[in-house]
């Protein structure tokens, strides 16, 4: 799809030439900079009581006279935030995409100073009212026709409009790999199905990919990945890809994404309701696919490294049990009190790991704990780092890519609950706190590098009728990653 900025104003709108005008209003500025004619139908709806100038509310108007376009759609905006802008889009978009407009002009909202977020908020509900999931289901309607779309704005800044549009529209390409393989059932998506697109996106984008089997997982020893692999018939695959947009021998900053394939629990088995949706706990894999797509798209000067451990956690006779003792990478002996605690054992060798590339930072993403869907519910994604400096840019990018974090606490107190009798630790602590333990666990194999954690357990997928991916975090790492760049 191609997004482009175009120089315009309230009194050239009605001569665009365009499938469908799109015009922002804002609800906290109710007196509206317009121009006639959309003036006059903006004035006649309200007085109709058609439209109600509050967030949220939108109208199609057809064929309206005076303009060029043959469809206007008023959506309204909170205010003039990047937030509400995409709120206000969405609705817009719920009008228009079962319709045959392919070219959309779109207005900012009055009153809205210009951000790389208004960028990202444009290009997101456009993208995301346009996705279409249709790898198992032929049946499936067809896509929107929406292939191009133009943000109407003045000759100041035009240029660095476009720039912000060109930067989200490559991030939203790689949100679209981690949606896609996020919603692919488990046995469309398995560790093998996940190596194999990290070598077609290698192949395809000019990224170094490296595979490794069984066999050199238990060479390397990864006793920890292995434990959680052990029980399932699918082959475990460990993923290496590289980014080589920096100075050789520059310090790479690497992403690890957890890769359960699909997660039973294992042996301490999850109830049977919403089980199915447990094919999405590879999504923190799938979004470093994604970042790792969209990086060879923007291609910033720095070296990115994206490491991936994939397998099942399955109940078998071969399983891992509660109470079995593994040998990290690391060394650290681990006592397994809960065998759906795995993502944490497949991560903690992924992390030591990561130690060979002396890396300039390590950002891990996984949906790791149900506790922290308690937390901080489905808006915000968990957290956690002791470096200050981390933690506000990850939360900046966060901000600027509409896709946010929420900074958690890891006081040493709470690592009394991972102690262990029979082990070096164990894996669970007690149920208060269970995401911030968690990441306690994590911090014990982090200490050589700079490092934090997001837990996406609740903002990876959606649920209900809407049920699906998300693609998130890639755009909150995609905006970091280009913050760090030379």
């Amino acid at each position: 799809m191609d997004f482009r900025a175009l120089s315009s104003s309230p009194a050239l709108w009605a001569e665009t030439p365009c499938d469908a005008l799109v015009v922002v209003l804002n609800a906290a500025q109710p007196a509206q900079d317009l121009a006639e004619p959309v003036a006059g139908l903006l004035a006649d709806a309200l007085k109709t009581g058609d439209l109600a100038l509050k967030a949220g509310r939108s109208l199609y108007l057809h064929r309206p006279a005076g303009l060029r376009a043959p469809r206007l759609v008023f959506t309204v905006a909170a205010d003039g935030s990047a937030k509400a802008y995409r709120t206000a889009l969405s609705a817009a978009m719920q009008v228009l995409k079962s319709g045959a407009a392919r070219h959309l002009a779109v207005t900012l909202a009055p009153q809205a100073t210009w951000s790389p977020a208004h960028a990202h908020a444009l290009v997101g509900a456009v993208e995301e009212a346009t996705y279409v999931y249709r790898h198992t289901k032929p049946s499936a309607p067809p896509a929107p026709v929406v292939s191009k779309v133009s943000l109407l704005v003045g000759k100041e800044g035009l240029k660095a409009v476009q720039h912000d549009l060109a930067q989200a529209r490559a991030i939203a390409l790689g949100v679209a790999v981690a949606r896609e393989w996020a919603n692919r059932p488990g046995n469309h998506c398995t560790p093998t199905h996940l190596a194999d697109e990290a070598r077609r996106l290698g192949k395809a984008h000019g990224l170094k990919v490296d595979v490794l089997d069984r066999k050199a997982v238990e060479k390397l020893g990864m006793g920890a990945f292995l434990a959680v692999a052990q029980g399932s018939e699918q082959p475990l695959r460990f993923i290496v890809m590289r980014y080589d947009g920096g100075r050789r021998g520059e310090a790479p900053h690497v992403l690890v994404g957890k890769g359960i394939t699909f997660d039973t629990g294992g042996i301490s088995i999850k109830p049977a309701a919403k089980m199915d949706e447990m094919k999405f706990d590879m999504s923190g894999a799938a979004s470093v696919l994604g970042t790792m797509r969209a990086l060879a798209e923007l291609k910033p000067r720095l070296n990115v490294i994206g490491l991936i451990p994939a397998c099942e956690n399955m109940p078998d006779g071969r399983s891992v049990k509660p109470g079995d003792v593994v040998t990290s990478l690391s060394g650290q002996t681990i006592e397994i009190l809960n065998t759906d605690a795995e993502g944490r054992l497949i991560l903690c060798d992924a992390l030591t790991y990561a130690e060979r590339f002396k890396p300039a930072s390590v950002v891990d993403v996984a949906t790791l704990t149900g506790a922290c869907v308690i937390a901080l519910g489905h808006h915000h994604s968990g957290l956690f780092t002791a470096d200050d400096a981390l933690a506000e840019a990850l939360q900046t990018a966060g901000r600027e890519a509409l896709d946010t974090c929420w900074r958690m606490p890891l006081d040493e107190e709470y690592d009394e609950a991972l102690k262990s009798n029979f082990a070096d630790m164990g894996n669970v602590g007690g149920r208060a706190g269970g995401a911030i333990t968690a990441a306690m666990f994590l911090r014990r194999f982090t200490s050589k590098y700079r490092w934090a954690h997001l837990d996406i357990a609740g903002t990876a997928w959606k649920s209900g009728p809407a049920k699906g991916a998300t693609g998130r975090p890639v755009a909150l790492l995609a905006r970091y990653l280009l913050s760090q760049a030379r």
